[in-house]
């Protein structure tokens, strides 16, 4: 009678809804453990853990999803280097959202079984006797020690927390945010692949939705980056910090602005090259400022303006190539019937190239920068007379 009591509700007999907060609470802690240790310290190093930290975090992914660190790393990190190509284990861009979204665990475990890519891309990641001995070797025996432990503690209602457990990873890290975070969401930054913001508070996943600040900041210790975005990873990070537990390496640079510089120098480039992302979405939004009031002002049927306003959304693209062919032909029009798109649209083109031509000298660079200010300044165009006059006004960046 005590066994099927116990069988009933375990060590801590918990209400339904008692239950409901325990699952979640361990599935968090999972979440916690790959945002801070798996993803932002050992993929990207934007922080140092204390080893009793790191070694709290693999025991748990240990227990909770059987991931080694080596295989996950090298296979996020493999991500970044080919993303959204045909290499890209995981984009759905090329194999489909659905696929990304509801076999995500599957496309994992096929990458993780190349060994090229975990030589290439699991470097730096730990080697002791835990990880050779316990954590590769014994790759599935964490689970099964979790599903005792979820029994003994919640009766049989722990094969469902532990089911829960089990999918959690596989579901919201390897199909959300590596499927819908490439595919839906808003974007802060126009970074060169498609990742997207999926919303902008960072709790469900422990701010792994703000993805677009990742790819735009991959080696940031903190995701979020505007005022209304909030990253509950981070909150964690600072909270082991002040207790001495890590220390942040990186986070993503904050413009600063000063009184605008006379002329233009080395110190100006670095500047630009450092805030160009916060520069670009300045002028994405003057673009689409200036797309409004041309519709207001050109003489358009109202089929036209319907066609011309989809653009908005493209506009934020710096490299129109990578916008598609239809989208492509409306914008085409729209600049031969609109002086100033054309000139924004070009400049703006000019502008990313300065910093993007890794052979052109650094002097070379500093009077190409020179002669787009003076152009712009020159424009009579307010967009580009703001972005001028922002270039001269960011702060030096050390050296």
């Amino acid at each position: 009678m005590y066994f099927l009591e116990f069988l009933d509700g375990g060590v801590l007999n918990l209400s339904w809804w008692q239950l409901v907060l325990a699952t979640l609470l361990l599935t968090h802690i999972t979440i916690a453990a790959v945002t801070v240790f798996l993803h932002r310290s050992q993929a990207h190093r934007a922080l140092d853990l204390h080893p009793l930290v790191s070694h709290f975090f693999r025991a748990w992914l240990w227990l909770t999803t059987g991931m080694q660190t080596k295989e996950w790393v090298a296979i996020h990190r493999k991500h970044h280097a080919r993303c959204e190509t045909i290499e890209d284990p995981h984009s759905p861009q090329t194999r489909g959202l659905r696929k990304v979204l509801w076999q995500g665990a599957e496309l994992y475990m096929e990458e993780a079984d190349n060994q090229e890519t975990l030589a290439r891309y699991g470097h730096g990641t730990p080697s002791d006797w835990l990880e050779r001995r316990v954590y590769s070797r014994l790759t599935w025996h964490g689970c099964g020690l979790m599903l005792g432990i979820d029994l003994i503690l919640f009766g049989a209602a722990g094969i469902a927390v532990w089911a829960v457990q089990m999918l959690w990873i596989p579901f919201f890290a390897a199909g959300v945010i590596n499927g819908v975070g490439h595919f839906w969401g808003y974007r802060n930054y126009d970074s060169p692949d498609a990742a997207t913001n999926i919303c902008p508070w960072g709790i469900l996943i422990g701010g792994e939705e703000l993805h677009n600040n990742h790819h735009t900041y991959p080696t940031s210790a903190k995701l979020s980056s505007k005022w209304f975005e909030f990253d509950l990873g981070w909150v964690y990070i600072r909270i082991l910090s002040v207790l001495g537990l890590a220390k942040v390496l990186r986070v993503a640079p904050v413009p600063k602005v000063s009184s605008p510089r006379a002329g233009v120098d080395m110190q100006t480039l670095q500047a630009v090259i450092a805030n160009r992302y916060d520069l670009l979405s300045r002028y994405a939004r003057g673009l689409r400022v200036t797309l409004n009031e041309e519709l207001r002002r050109l003489s358009l049927s109202a089929a036209d303006k319907q066609r011309f306003a989809a653009l908005r959304g493209w506009l934020r693209k710096s490299d129109v190539k990578s916008i598609p062919a239809a989208q492509q032909q409306t914008l085409r029009e729209l600049l031969g019937r609109s002086g100033a798109m054309r000139t924004l649209v070009d400049m703006r083109a000019e502008l990313a190239a300065i910093w993007e031509r890794g052979t052109v000298s650094r002097e070379q660079m500093v009077a190409n920068l020179q002669d787009w200010i003076a152009r712009a300044e020159a424009s009579g165009i307010r967009v580009l007379q703001d972005a001028a006059l922002r270039i001269r006004s960011y702060a030096p960046t050390a050296v």
